[in-house]
Order: structure tokens, then C-alpha cells, then sequence
């Protein structure tokens, strides 16, 4: 078994995966395990095009957001000084907030999902999750959150955007079963309760650091 593993959150907005990236990292820690946390889009200055589209500083097209990241997500992976590939080669196990199911689910609303998968496949190629794990929330719990804990809404944040978006995870994760390791959790419990089911799953698959 590895010491140390790739593992992506997804979910729709508000899904608190944020919440057990923190969980999950503070459990991995205890058990003896390096751990590096990282999301999508990252701080790079492709990531920080993207954010400034989704906060309306920029407009761009769908396919140019779906072109940017899937720019950021090579990045993410290459970078010679903080990139997931040489985080894992130093022994950490990296924790990212979003992968490319994501651009499956968010891209593909938007663009066809064929070019979605074929955009992504260096990525694929070049590295898949050990764990994707999915939190699945309502659209309607989602825009609750997000109004309760947010000033601005992003591009992204509409509930029949969320709707469609929760639709393509559905189908990402039933296209990829087969070559995805996937856990689907059901979002609309206790956040201790979740972190205790993603501990379990994340334990059988890894060894406490020495």
C-alpha cells in the first residue's frame, strides 16, 4: 500500500468540501502523513484569469474558460516548485479541491463533453486521483449556502447552473466507474459524520507515516 496518496474533493458549490479537505488533512496529520493542500483554479496567474472571470472582473467565452483550465490543471501538475507531481515525489500526500471531474461536470454544461475529456487527457494521462471523493448536495442546499456565506456569487453560482452541473457529475461518475476510483457521499449530513466515512475509506487505502 502507498504512504501517500492523490486525492480529489468534488461537488458542486456549497457542498462543504472545503470543510473536509480541512478534516481529512488534520486526520492524515495525526497519523503520522506529510499532506499538501491544493485546489482548482490554482493561484497562478491562469488560475487567477479564471477567478477573475467567475467574480466578473473579465468576460470570456465557456470554451475559453474550459481552454484556461484545462492550462491551469497542466500547470497544477507540472510546476517545478510546488506542482502535485513533485509534492507527491517528496512524499506528501496531496489533497486538491477540485480535479478534472469538475471540468467534466462545470465545462461540460457549457461545451460539449466530448472536447471536455479529450482537452483533459494529458492530465488524465499524466496522473488520476488514488480517491475522487463526491459530496452530493441538492442544488437548493447549495444556493443556500452559498447566499449564507458569500458577498458576491460567482459566475457559476445559479441554481439552474448548480442543477446542471450536479446532472454531469452524475454522468462523469457513471461514464468513469470503471476507470475512476469514486466514493459518492451524500452531503446533507453532520460535517463530522461525513469526515468519519471519508477517514474509513482513506485508511483502508493508505499506511500511517513512520
Amino acid at each position: 500500500m502507498k504512504k501517500n496518496l492523490f486525492i480529489a474533493f468534488e461537488g458542486i458549490d456549497g457542498s462543504g468540501k472545503s470543510t473536509q479537505v480541512k478534516l481529512l488533512s488534520y486526520n492524515l496529520k495525526n497519523a503520522g502523513h506529510k499532506v499538501y493542500l491544493t485546489c482548482e483554479p490554482t493561484d497562478s496567474p491562469i488560475g487567477k484569469m479564471i477567478r477573475d472571470i467567475f467574480s466578473h472582473k473579465m468576460e470570456a467565452d465557456h470554451k475559453t474558460i474550459a481552454a484556461l483550465f484545462v492550462a491551469d490543471r497542466l500547470d497544477h501538475l507540472l510546476n517545478k516548485t510546488n506542482g502535485i507531481l513533485k509534492k507527491l515525489e517528496e512524499g506528501y500526500t496531496v489533497i486538491t479541491d477540485r480535479y478534472y471531474l469538475s471540468s467534466l461536470a462545470y465545462q461540460g454544461t457549457h461545451v460539449p463533453i466530448e472536447w471536455v475529456i479529450q482537452a483533459n487527457s494529458l492530465s488524465t494521462n499524466l496522473l488520476r486521483p488514488d480517491m475522487n471523493i463526491y459530496i452530493d448536495i441538492s442544488p437548493e442546499t447549495g444556493m443556500e449556502r452559498l447566499t449564507n456565506d458569500r458577498e458576491i456569487i460567482e459566475l457559476y453560482e445559479t441554481a439552474e447552473n448548480l442543477h446542471n452541473v450536479r446532472q454531469k457529475y452524475k454522468e462523469a461518475i457513471e461514464m468513469l466507474k470503471l476507470k475512476e476510483n469514486i466514493v459518492v457521499l451524500d452531503g446533507n449530513r453532520a460535517p463530522h459524520i461525513i469526515a468519519a466515512e471519508i477517514w474509513d475509506e482513506v485508511s483502508n487505502m493508505t499506511v500511517a507515516a513512520k
